[in-house]
């Protein structure tokens, strides 16, 4: 199955697809943090024109998570930048239904017109952090959980069990905070992978993670 990851240059989801056999690639204005050879440098768009079985995409959430909406909500300095990042994101999501058969995007919850097929937690898939998740699927079925850890997660302290919410500020916060789940990805490859080869044809995944800041 042929896969790209778009707007992703940790390799995270590329590489839970290329290990289970899958021909993945990864593609973001940004190189590869692990200097991979199956990762394309540069805009997302005439990579995913190429044509995929299988397109997962990740666009930038800056402008469309409600936690910003003291910058980007309505009557704030950067409401302009919110309806642009929601005009884009749609118009990518059916690029890539245009040159995929299969097609997923995340995002964490935000203001986007069209609600998303299913929310996920890390605390689903093992880790025991919380980061509520959206994800839109086309010919996709949704994720299901694997390892349901939500109990211990809400035993932890709060600096804890909210990590990724209380980062204190830094140079490398929004590349923290964007940073994907292993098990998630390893599920999406698991789960997905499968689904892509069932009698209706072969699927090829792109995951697209945009260089995003949250």
């Amino acid at each position: 199955m042929k896969v790209l990851v778009a707007c992703e240059y940790s390799g995270k989801v590329r590489e839970a697809f290329r290990a289970l056999g899958h021909d993945a690639y990864s593609c973001d204005l940004l190189p590869a943090d692990d200097n991979s050879p199956h990762h394309y440098t540069g805009d997302c768009w005439p990579v995913i024109a190429e044509g995929w079985d299988l397109i997962i995409m990740h666009p930038p959430c800056t402008a469309l998570a409600v936690s910003g909406n003291r910058w980007y909500g309505s009557g704030m300095p950067k409401n302009n930048e919110r309806i642009e990042a929601i005009e884009w994101t749609l118009s990518l999501f059916e690029h890539a239904k245009k040159h995929a058969p299969k097609v997923a995007f995340e995002n964490p919850v935000g203001v986007l017109p069209v609600k998303p097929t299913q929310y996920v937690q890390p605390y689903q898939f093992g880790h025991a952090e919380s980061k509520k998740t959206g994800l839109w699927l086309h010919n996709l079925p949704p994720l299901t959980a694997t390892d349901d850890v939500e109990a211990l997660w809400r035993t932890l302290p709060k600096k804890e069990a909210q990590r990724i919410h209380m980062l204190p500020p830094s140079a490398d916060r929004w590349k923290i905070r964007s940073k994907f789940f292993p098990s998630v990805a390893a599920q999406m490859a698991a789960q997905w992978g499968l689904a892509a080869v069932q009698p209706k044809g072969s699927v090829i995944l792109q995951t697209f993670f945009c260089n995003q800041q949250i």
